[in-house]
């Protein structure tokens, strides 16, 4: 099996319409196989998008990495009017992306291959992330600490993780040096926002 974090250039297409709608906006999105949750929005991306929509509705400038075929940033951007970088690994993912937000004139931002921050060069007020648990501990980790490398001094990492896939270690990894809030939780699913801690 190819897992939406591989890229495989074998892969068949079969392009489908996404529909999803945030209180007076309605978007839809071009999904395919072999990137994350296919078939439908994946709920975990909602819970942290929405968890996120209601925390910060400011004008931020914001990177979404993973971002597969774009929902969390595209969202974020039209909704908040934030400047928006997405990034993934997978190539038909930022294909998919790119494809997504030309349907918006009013979207800001851009969509570039990267392992997670290997080609960002920017900082950013908010990072955003639903990671590939499949990945391994160490690549997640890598996602998730690698963040605070660009962010701005006061900036905010915002994640999503299940509470059967280690949400709570993790969390407290993170609470080494850092401070780790939990702004949602539901049907498993908890919504972190973490800080640097002030000096």
């Amino acid at each position: 099996m190819s897992h939406y974090f591989m890229n495989d250039e074998n892969l068949v297409s079969q392009v489908r319409e996404l529909i999803y709608k945030y209180a007076s906006f309605s978007f839809t999105f071009f999904s395919d196989n072999g990137v994350f949750s296919k078939k439908s929005i994946d709920y975990g991306s909602k819970l942290l998008l929405e968890s996120y929509l209601k925390d910060d509705t400011a004008s931020r400038k914001v990177l979404d990495v993973g971002c597969g075929y774009g929902f969390i940033g595209t969202v974020i951007s039209i909704v908040n009017g934030s400047y928006v970088d997405m990034v993934d690994v997978n190539k038909r993912a930022v294909h998919l992306t790119k494809r997504n937000i030309k349907k918006y004139d009013n979207f800001k931002g851009s969509v570039f291959l990267s392992d997670a921050y290997s080609e960002v060069k920017d900082t950013y007020d908010v990072i955003i992330t639903n990671p590939p648990i499949r990945v391994g501990k160490q690549k997640l980790l890598e996602i998730l600490t690698g963040a605070f490398d660009h962010l701005n001094e006061d900036g905010v990492l915002y994640f999503v993780i299940r509470k059967d896939q280690g949400a709570l270690s993790i969390k407290k990894i993170l609470e080494n040096d850092r401070i780790v809030e939990t702004i949602n939780k539901d049907k498993g699913y908890f919504i972190y926002k973490v800080k640097k801690m002030t000096k």
